[in-house]
């Protein structure tokens, strides 16, 4: 995931080492878009439930779990497709977990490797995330996307072709440190 920040590395670097940052879903979003038609358009769409957390002092340091049926295009008919046995499959595999190996915070970019567990497999990812200082005590902005081929996920179904890979994962919210952990 690539993220954007301007903030002091020495303050972000403090504040990301201390306690355990919990992803806020009032004010984050976890997302998709798929190329779709041969590419001329995109189909875009959203998870509503999810975890997230992030702790640097322990294994895994970032872990996301989300709860694949919460999943929305805003197009009901084609929901239900990706919720079937054809992707997500929803009734074997009810969540999509991303678990990381190894993270690394630079300055304001956390680079995390790890694996993604979606409809029964996994595939590799590397994600770069953007954090920024918000100036509240607690919270970080954290911006963050990554390529993925669904395709390797068993993801396969696309008459003709018309649907491309790779989908593009995006991440955009806020990290509150968890009080009490």
């Amino acid at each position: 995931m690539t993220m954007t920040a301007t903030v002091s590395p020495d303050r972000m670097g403090r504040s990301l080492t201390e306690g355990v940052w919990r992803l806020d879903p009032a004010r984050s979003t976890v997302a998709f878009h798929v190329r779709h038609f041969y590419g001329l358009m995109t189909v875009k769409g959203q998870f509503a439930r999810y975890e997230g957390t992030l702790d640097l002092s322990s294994d895994p340091a970032v872990k996301l779990t989300i709860d694949a049926d919460s999943l929305d295009t805003g197009n009901r008919t084609r929901d239900k497709h990706l919720r079937s046995g054809e992707f997500f499959d929803v009734e074997s595999h009810p969540q999509v977990r991303f678990l990381s190996e190894n993270a690394t915070l630079e300055g304001d970019t956390l680079t995390v490797v790890g694996g993604l567990y979606a409809a029964g497999k996994e595939i590799p990812l590397e994600v770069r995330a953007q954090l920024r200082d918000v100036g509240i005590d607690g919270e970080i902005e954290i911006e963050a996307e990554v390529l993925a081929d669904h395709r390797k996920l068993g993801m396969l179904w696309s008459p003709l072709g018309i649907m491309r890979a790779p989908s593009r994962l995006i991440i955009r919210g806020r990290l509150v440190r968890q009080e009490g952990v």
